[in-house]
């Protein structure tokens, strides 16, 4: 059943440089709104034509490109290697600039646990956790992220439709449930280090999330480390 969300509404829109560590530069069109459901102070960045083609939303005729990106401060900003975030972040920038589309930035750090608690949870996985069941232990879902402010979001910029650049299917099942259309699965790379291959192997078994086919030997890499649990045979073929 869809339900979709209450409106939203634009309340600032502009424009800001982007530069990134290793010389990548565009330029992005930053956009607040009232109204999100939990107050939070999340943002869209428009870019390639939706940063270009005036101030309207929605003034592209084509599929925009769009990726649901949780914030991660030590990722995003301190370049940790412990997960992929700050890596796709940077991916998913220049992908949508080319294409054309949006990066929601949303304010659900730890898959929507906080800052603070995903360092307690960091500290579990150092004994022996992996990244769900840290959470668990902390008294939270494995993955209590909600999708319902990206949709006003996108509603607010009169986009109803959308290619979603992402490897985690529970993205486009709670878009669908709230109104918005997702009519093609873009997936983004595989940013694999010795750091995060736990953590990678941990998203693919437990979390579904869908690893591209020519990043077979990041699941091969985590199964002869014993990183894999259970599903080996089912992440092969799916790789």
């Amino acid at each position: 059943m869809t339900v979709r969300p209450p409106a939203a509404a634009i309340r600032t829109q502009v424009d800001v440089p982007l530069r990134f560590a290793d010389g990548y530069e565009t330029t992005a069109r930053v956009i607040s709104f009232h109204g999100l459901v939990d107050d939070g102070e999340h943002l869209a960045l428009a870019l390639g034509d939706r940063a270009t083609n005036g101030r309207a939303p929605g003034s592209s005729e084509q599929t925009p490109l769009v990726r649901l990106h949780s914030e991660c401060l030590t990722g995003d900003v301190f370049g940790s290697q412990r997960c992929d975030c700050g890596a796709q972040m940077r991916e998913a920038v220049e992908r949508i600039t080319e294409a054309g589309g949006y990066l929601l930035y949303l304010r659900q750090e730890g898959r929507g646990i906080g800052l603070y608690a995903k360092l307690d949870a960091y500290a579990l996985q150092d004994v022996g956790l992996d990244t769900y069941e840290a959470n668990v232990a902390l008294g939270y879902s494995a993955d209590g992220r909600d999708y319902t402010v990206a949709a006003q979001m996108l509603h607010a910029l009169a986009v109803d439709e959308i290619a979603l650049l992402s490897n985690n299917p529970d993205k486009a099942v709670q878009l669908a449930r709230l109104g918005v259309s997702v009519t093609d699965g873009v997936r983004t790379g595989v940013h694999w280090s010795p750091a995060n291959a736990r953590y990678l192997a941990t998203k693919a078994q437990r979390g579904d999330h869908r690893l591209l086919a020519d990043h077979g030997d990041v699941l091969g890499r985590c199964r002869s480390k014993g990183q894999l649990r259970g599903r080996d045979d089912d992440l092969a073929a799916e790789a």
